[in-house]
């Protein structure tokens, strides 16, 4: 049954998982200093957008493919930590030539289609259906539950990281403290790319 107390519980979770930092975040901050909010925007869309789809796909069934298999999420673990990787390389020297319109921000199915190699994401997805899936409704419904909850809570909590970059954007204008924070979210990317290989 789905009660207060089951959405507020799950409303809570969702937002500590969405708005600590990780690869999405780390790449929303990066993405909102060099191209800004506005052109972040699928960027954003796309998270939850592929997200919703793991919590769906987890709901009926994939995670059992998890268990039998788990060899596969280690092979997940390795994409992600050289797309990180190179994502940090990309971002080295990428503030300095904003305004040349160098590179572009991600597009909204890229987004999604990186939620599949996110740890993270994962384990959110496995920890809700788990821990908050309210068995005494139907499927569908139980599904939507999860997944609208997820949307709800997810886009407005990785705005922020978004307007964060966007922030640093339009205040920091000398060239040594872009550089700084370049090099800042760069080995930020490269340290979370080591925690995903090797937790």
């Amino acid at each position: 049954m789905i009660s207060f107390s089951l959405l507020s519980a799950l409303v809570t979770y969702y937002f500590i998982m969405f708005v600590t930092p990780g690869p999405n975040n780390a790449m929303l901050t990066a993405s909102g200093m060099k191209f800004g909010f506005v052109r972040t925007l699928p960027h954003l869309i796309g998270i939850p957008s592929g997200h919703l789809v793991q919590i769906s796909l987890v709901c009926f069934g994939l995670g059992n493919l998890f268990l039998k298999f788990p060899e596969i999420q280690f092979y997940l673990k390795i994409l992600c930590f050289f797309y990180l990787i190179y994502l940090s390389w990309t971002i080295i020297g990428s503030f300095s030539i904003t305004k040349k319109e160098s590179g572009r921000p991600l597009k909204l199915y890229e987004a999604a289609a990186f939620q599949f190699i996110n740890p993270k994401a994962w384990t959110i997805a496995f920890t809700v259906v788990s821990a908050f899936f309210p068995t005494e409704e139907n499927l569908v419904v139980a599904t939507a539950f999860l997944t609208i909850t997820a949307a709800l809570v997810c886009f407005p909590s990785i705005c922020l990281w978004a307007i964060f970059g966007n922030t640093l954007r339009l205040f920091i204008k000398n060239n040594k403290i872009k550089k700084f924070i370049e090099y800042i979210l760069a080995i930020l990317l490269i340290l979370t790319a080591i925690v995903i290989l090797i937790k």
